[in-house]
């Protein structure tokens, strides 16, 4: 599947993209039911979420999608993707981030196998309880033959991959510093990512650390 990003316009981050896009390969299937994926900022994550979904979507609905080859079984789709909280409806972003997750765990007794797409997993939350609430979602979705992609900072989530039966993989974007500029290739890799870029980018942007 061929993903597709923007340049962002930040001081001091050089971002080369090809024309033709930067190319990532997905899979997912009942024996590899989902991929955690780790990462640094800007290098990719959340864009790898949308592009998966855009093109099934665009795939179930018998559009042409940005892929060299896609297969895939009829779906539903759910994602946890750009959550905002909201003083009208007097939600905290937490909140309408378990409502959402909460729908998508009830589409699991639907007609279709679900797709889950989540960004940033329960980010609004201290880390003690990310972890635990976290692994108790993935667990009850990969329990109900869901598939899906979710991403994080927090890389202790990372060692929820080795608790659940092999049924899941751990992927990670990356950036190096070249000429004092952060490069990204957009390219995801198997295994956890090892470093991360927040302090440089508090820096490029004149913040003292």
């Amino acid at each position: 599947m061929r993903q597709y990003l923007a340049n962002l316009p930040l001081r001091g981050v050089h971002e080369p993209l090809p024309r033709e896009g930067m190319r990532n390969d997905v899979r997912l299937d009942a024996q590899r039911q989902m991929i955690l994926i780790s990462g640094s900022n800007m290098s990719g994550k959340s864009t790898m979420l949308r592009t998966v979904g855009v093109n099934v979507v665009l795939a179930l609905a018998g559009a042409p999608v940005r892929a060299t080859r896609l297969s895939l079984s009829r779906l539903a789709v759910g994602a946890v993707i750009n959550v905002r909280d909201s003083l009208q409806a007097g939600q905290s972003h937490f909140y309408a981030e378990m409502a959402r997750l909460r729908d998508i765990v009830a589409a699991l007794d639907g007609d279709l196998p679900v797709l889950f797409l989540l960004d940033e997993i329960m980010h609004g939350t201290n880390s003690h309880d990310r972890r635990i609430g976290a692994e108790a979602v993935l667990q009850r979705l990969l329990d109900g033959r869901a598939i899906g992609l979710i991403t994080t900072h927090d890389l202790a989530l990372a060692e929820i991959v080795d608790r659940l039966d092999g049924r899941a993989e751990n992927a990670h974007f990356q950036d190096k510093l070249v000429d004092g500029k952060m490069v990204f290739d957009y390219r995801m890799r198997p295994g956890v990512v090892r470093h991360s870029n927040a302090l440089r980018i508090m820096r490029s942007l004149g913040l003292d650390v």
